[in-house]
């Protein structure tokens, strides 16, 4: 067995790619992780010099640190959980041009990409994404593996639960709540609380309507 710490990237895909930079962009040389897919298609394939892996590897190390690159919430938190289990330790990457209050708070696992605002007294719970130039703004509460897609705002007091996904370019309003497993499709306004597992489009958003998301 392995006995030095290692770090993993959880992930091979295009948000890997971001994450990834991140941390190169942080350290300020070439990124010293290792790369592990579940996808059986990118095993083996070159990412930025290095080799992708499969996911099991971590059984090969008694300590690690690791950050699940993984845009899908539901994977994203299945993979953290497994992690978790085998005695990982969640790594936060933010990148070094994110703004992040001294006065938020960040969870474990979660990515602050490059161009991103975090205002104070905000607080994310674990596993979340804030994507390019997102904007949360002061005491928004963002649940744990919820998705902010690039160019997002969010205004302040805003609550979103978790396994939310807040697709590009939407704006929430300040003072709304999304309830957890919503999806807030891209350049939609939300101007008012959104309950549980609903889907919003449009402007201003409206409860989109189909057999499994009924209002």
């Amino acid at each position: 067995m392995c006995t030095d710490v290692t770090t993993l990237l959880f992930g091979a895909g295009g948000h890997a790619k971001v994450v990834f930079d991140s941390i190169e962009s942080s350290v300020g040389e070439p990124a010293q992780v290792t790369v592990v897919d579940d996808n059986p298609t990118l095993v083996g394939q070159d990412f930025f010099g290095t080799r992708v892996q499969r996911g099991d590897v971590c059984e090969q190390f008694d300590a690690f640190r690791f950050h699940v690159a993984i845009g899908c919430n539901g994977v994203r938190r299945s993979v953290f959980e497994r992690l978790q289990a085998c005695g990982g330790v969640p790594l936060t990457v933010v990148h070094p041009w994110a703004h992040v209050s001294q006065h938020a708070r960040v969870g474990e696992g979660s990515f602050l990409a490059a161009g991103c605002i975090v205002a104070p007294m905000s607080r994310l719970a674990e596993g979340v994404i804030v994507n390019h130039a997102a904007v949360v703004d002061h005491d928004c509460i963002i649940g744990a593996f919820t998705h902010i897609a690039p160019n997002v705002t969010i205004g302040g007091n805003v609550r979103i639960g978790d396994n939310v996904l807040v697709g590009a370019g939407a704006v929430i309003l300040p003072g709304v709540s999304i309830g957890d497993g919503c999806t807030i499709g891209a350049g939609a306004v939300v101007i008012a609380d959104v309950m549980t597992d609903k889907t919003v489009v449009g402007v201003p958003g409206r409860i989109l309507l189909n057999k499994e998301n009924k209002p």
